[in-house]
């Protein structure tokens, strides 16, 4: 899965969009009385296909291409076709180009049905906020009862904009955690204990066993210049900005994180840290870090899910543990991390929602977008298990976790078969930050927040990477956020939250 990135971004006055998309069916209605599609849904919720004219749905998805995506768009057409009267056109767009392509797509104003978006590509917010999707409040209620069934009401509840919902999660892990991430096979070597591990401090007499007894190629603590200490902070910009609440705040009030008794005892621990060599001298330059490919490390911290160490050791090829820092946190931005929205632009919104809610509840239609055609792709053992072929990852690799319900995808060898179940019961755990369904509107401090994003840039990497002296550089870099405006940009939030948290009760 991808990681967290800021759910602060501009956030416009959503609500004159209602005037602006009137024209689009954004309600599901028709000026002239009941559509067709809500003539079509009988009083069980089938659809009487009948009634229903053909349509073909547009749709832009994450990832790269597959060469045998034609085909599997056949069956899929074959399949909605006798579901809803609807055919899709599918469009891959690569990970790095997909944010670009889609504003550009969107600022033309191309009448697609259905795209990918998230907290960190084709951004959520701020393009609900200005128009690009079509709120889905109405065809919800319409035409997406079955995702109101299963989908957890806490995504849809945390990416509502001004109380509209503009996409539609996947029913995903909803809770983020971070994790201690090991290689077993140094643990077992040294018989280190992982059992107490759980803050940054805690890993030093492994870091050092690794140290001294293994060559300088082993990395102990093996992290990129992206690294951040885990910090007991709902972020409000993403954690690149030290702006904050503490997770069991009382008083909910933002605070500069610079300024924090944790932050500072952290930087102090990671200076110690890479003055003893325990991670990468060129960690504050390091883009990232082929630690899983080589197997030459100790621990690095990651995002987990349940039974991720499954997936990772399959992927690594060696055995991989865990522990975790601290309880599964819900965030706003947990629940936007992927979600599939109506363009402003669709023609066929009412169809658009019927698709989203086959694939939300649909086995057969969830499972052939994202494995392809059994006997083709895959093929079935034991329920609810499958094996890949060699086409699949030839010529049919989808990212499973773009495509909607996660909870109905089958299984691969070695999962437990109470996965998704796990899954839920994970975000059941889950502790709720305090801001969760607060966002940010950064235009009022736009002009502060570019330039505070400016002296992160200079700043955190090297700090937070224990690359320089705290006791140094940490007052020139809280000098440098004050002279950036950080102030300001706390006390405009602050003055948001306040008022959002007011219109709660």
């Amino acid at each position: 899965m991808k990681k967290k990135k800021s759910f602060g971004f501009v956030l416009a006055l959503v609500l004159a969009l209602s005037t602006v998309l009137a024209g689009c069916g954004g309600n599901g209605k028709s000026s002239n009385g009941p559509s067709k599609e809500q003539n079509a849904v009988q009083s069980d919720g089938t659809v009487d296909v009948s009634k229903l004219d053909p349509v073909t749905l547009k749709l832009y998805l994450i990832g790269p291409n597959q060469k045998d995506l034609p085909k599997v768009q056949e069956e899929i057409n074959k399949y909605v076709t006798e579901k809803i009267n609807a055919t899709v056109d599918i469009t891959m767009i690569d990970w790095g180009d997909y944010s670009q392509r889609m504003q550009v797509i969107t600022s033309s104003g191309e009448d697609y049905d259905i795209a990918f978006t998230s907290s960190w590509a084709f951004d959520y917010l701020p393009n609900a906020a200005k128009g690009a999707f079509m709120p889905l409040n109405d065809l919800l209620d319409q035409y997406g009862q079955g995702i109101k069934e299963v989908l957890d009401p806490r995504f849809l509840e945390g990416t509502k904009v001004n109380g509209v919902n503009y996409g539609i999660p996947a029913n995903k892990e909803l809770a983020q955690q971070f994790v201690w991430r090991f290689n077993k096979k140094y643990l077992d070597k040294y018989n280190l204990d992982i059992s107490n591990v759980t803050t940054l401090e805690d890993l030093e007499p492994l870091l050092k066993t690794i140290k001294d007894n293994e060559p300088a190629d082993i990395t102990p603590l093996a992290v990129p210049k992206n690294f951040k200490p885990y910090l007991p902070f709902d972020f409000v910009l993403g954690d690149e900005i030290p702006i904050g609440m503490y997770i069991d705040t009382k008083d909910h009030k933002y605070v500069n994180i610079l300024e924090s008794p944790e932050l500072k005892a952290a930087l102090q621990t990671m200076r110690k840290y890479y003055k003893a060599g325990y991670v990468r001298e060129d960690i504050a330059t390091l883009e990232g870090i082929d630690n899983m490919k080589t197997g030459k490390w100790l621990v690095d911290r990651e995002i987990t899910q349940p039974y991720a160490e499954l997936g990772w050791s399959r992927s690594a090829g060696y055995d991989i543990v865990t522990k975790p820092m601290h309880q599964p946190i819900i965030y706003t931005s947990s629940a936007a991390g992927s979600m599939l929205a109506i363009s402003s632009y669709s023609k066929n919104p009412e169809r658009a929602m019927m698709f989203l809610n086959l694939l939300n509840t649909d086995v057969y239609l969830r499972n052939l977008i994202q494995y392809g055609i059994e006997d083709v792709h895959y093929k079935k053992m034991e329920e609810p298990y499958i094996e890949d072929l060699p086409a699949m990852q030839e010529s049919y690799a989808m990212p499973g976790f773009a495509l909607g319900n996660m909870f109905l995808t089958y299984l691969h060898e070695g999962e437990p078969k109470d996965k998704w179940n796990a899954f839920e019961e994970f975000n059941s755990s889950a502790i709720v930050a305090p801001t969760f369904g607060f966002n940010f509107d950064t235009a009022p401090v736009k002009t502060e927040v570019a330039a505070v994003t400016n002296v992160a840039k200079e700043f955190i990497p090297a700090l937070y990477t224990g690359s320089v002296d705290p006791d140094e550089y940490l007052p020139r870099a809280l000098q440098k956020f004050k002279d950036a405006g950080i102030d300001k940009v706390i006390a405009e939030a602050q003055k948001q939250f306040d008022a959002w948290k007011a219109e709660q009760k």
